[in-house]
């Protein structure tokens, strides 16, 4: 959902929680879309370099075609990229499910996991790692979804906490890491 992803990104705040996304698109169109979200959004959009530091006001965006981008907890107990060379994860490289069960591992219960409009059930799995880690997880629901596939895979699994329409993700998704923050976790 590259739309979905627009509207998303146009809430967020210049100072919004880290943000990571996998889009599946070739490599050769990831570094004009990090460049389109950027300027829709106040916050900063970019492919990430092999251990960014993940902090807050910073979206990456995965670089297509031959890598996955998962998040690992560092030495330094921060939250940091990593771009894997790997085989194809649920039929695609970079893959949700891998992005999804790494922010799973290393952040758990702090973060909130999206699954936007998509063919397929790449992400499904990822986000029931991700909510049995203790994170809040949403799923678009089928009225705004261009392709209610992936969501839908997601929900059935019960890996949805809610579903919500796009035109209300980006301000549930900072509720939710309000809400997290607040709670300390």
């Amino acid at each position: 959902g590259v739309e979905a992803s627009l509207a998303l990104l146009g809430c967020f705040p210049a100072n919004c929680p880290p943000t990571v996304i996998t889009q599946h698109m070739p490599a050769a169109f990831t570094a004009s879309f990090a460049a389109r979200l950027d300027r829709a959004s106040a916050a900063s959009v970019s492919i990430p370099a092999q251990g960014a530091l993940l902090e807050p006001g910073k979206v990456f965006l995965a670089p297509g075609g031959d890598v996955h981008l998962e998040v690992y907890r560092h030495a330094d107990n921060r939250l940091h990229c990593r771009l894997t060379e790997g085989e194809l994860v649920s039929g695609h490289r970079p893959s949700v499910d891998v992005l999804m069960n790494s922010v799973a591992r290393a952040a758990g219960a702090s973060a909130v996991g999206v699954l936007l409009t998509g063919m397929g059930r790449d992400g499904a799995k990822g986000l029931l790692a991700m909510r049995q880690a203790g994170a809040r997880t949403l799923g678009q629901d089928a009225a705004s979804c261009v392709v209610y596939g992936m969501p839908k895979a997601a929900f059935e699994l019960g890996a949805v906490e809610r579903q919500i329409p796009i035109s209300a993700m980006g301000e549930a998704v900072l509720d939710l890491a309000a809400d997290n923050v607040r709670a300390g976790v």
